[in-house]
């Protein structure tokens, strides 16, 4: 009986397996951050996924591949706009896809502060006290006021003077031109500012779905009838950045329309050389945000290579910035 059932509990092992021996970083000695990222390798979990990615990216750098970063606005809300504008300062990414906030918060941070609070809140105070929550990020109600005045009196007359109907790329690269010309305003830490001046093209097809959208349309309203924003231009010219590169890679900040804009137009080349993926999007629920980079290789959208592609399945403030720091910085 004991034999039997010892079996059962412990059939033992037939076959050695082969892999790494799981270790991580010994903190004994004086501290390397490099070192500690070395040794996520053989971590698990999602810190193996990081060193994937980590070194994904050096590949993309040393293969000269043309970099498409892609990020959602609540990026830009956090502390990773200083992150993102270091990227494109330093013009170590060719190609930027993101949502509307990220316009709206950007133009805003070179202005006023968004200030630390709390993600247990009373919802109706802080309405009535004129306060935006994002998560532990409060917004005053003011900013956008002041964006609204900033953007009738400073930005919209003279843009919409040249032509009535623009592109997305066009506002973006314009609003960074516009925030690092304003004295009154900071563009140190401006994506928009420093993609303009490196001539990065920012790509925001859903360029309407934040109060950027709003503010277009009241001035359309109140104005200027004539106005318009056309995306089909920048989506041809998102494709040809795809297409007429000899090798692409990815890195997607968060999921959404901005990730899958970098990998459909990459369809149209066969697929995008290497892919990183910072997701807390679930599988499950068969959506776009939630899909992995494998789902991707079934639409042709990343190439099926071994080991071309990693999703590190993580809230993006805790690991981006370390990716950056030892893919990029160091």
């Amino acid at each position: 009986m004991t034999e039997e059932t010892r079996d059962h509990v412990l059939p033992g092992t037939e076959e050695e397996h082969l892999g790494e021996e799981v270790k991580g970083y010994d903190f004994r000695g004086e501290f390397d951050l490099e070192e500690m990222l070395e040794s996520y390798e053989t971590t698990g979990f999602q810190a193996t996924h990081l060193k994937e990615a980590i070194d994904l990216v050096k590949k993309m750098r040393e293969e000269d591949a043309k970099i498409f970063l892609t990020f959602t606005s609540n990026i830009i809300s956090s502390g990773l706009r200083e992150t993102i504008a270091y990227l494109a300062r330093e013009d170590f990414v060719d190609v930027m896809i993101t949502s509307s906030g990220s316009h709206t918060e950007d133009v805003i941070k070179t202005a006023k502060e968004f200030k630390m609070g709390d993600w247990d809140a009373n919802e109706a105070e802080l309405r009535e006290q004129g306060i935006n929550r994002l998560g532990n990020i409060y917004v005053e109600s003011d900013c956008y006021v002041w964006l609204e005045k900033w953007l009738n009196d400073e930005f919209f007359p003279d843009f919409f003077d040249e032509e009535k109907i623009r592109t997305p790329t066009e506002v973006a690269q314009e609003l960074g031109r516009k925030v690092g010309a304003d004295s009154d305003l900071d563009g140190s830490d401006s994506f928009l500012y420093h993609a303009s001046e490196n001539d990065i093209p920012v790509y925001c097809p859903a360029l309407i779905d934040a109060e950027i959208g709003d503010f277009l349309f009241y001035y359309r309203q109140e104005v200027d009838a004539e106005i318009g924003i056309e995306i089909l231009d920048d989506w041809d010219s998102l494709i040809h950045e795809a297409v007429e590169a000899e090798k692409t890679g990815i890195i997607a900040v968060g999921d959404g329309v901005p990730k899958h804009q970098a990998i459909m137009s990459n369809l149209f080349k066969g697929g995008s050389d290497y892919a990183v993926y910072i997701s807390t999007g679930m599988e499950g629920d068969g959506s776009l945000s939630g899909a992995p980079p494998k789902e991707a290789v079934s639409w042709g959208k990343i190439k099926e290579n071994t080991r071309n592609y990693t999703q590190v399945e993580a809230e993006a403030t805790l690991v981006f910035p370390l990716l950056v720091a030892a893919a990029f910085k160091r």
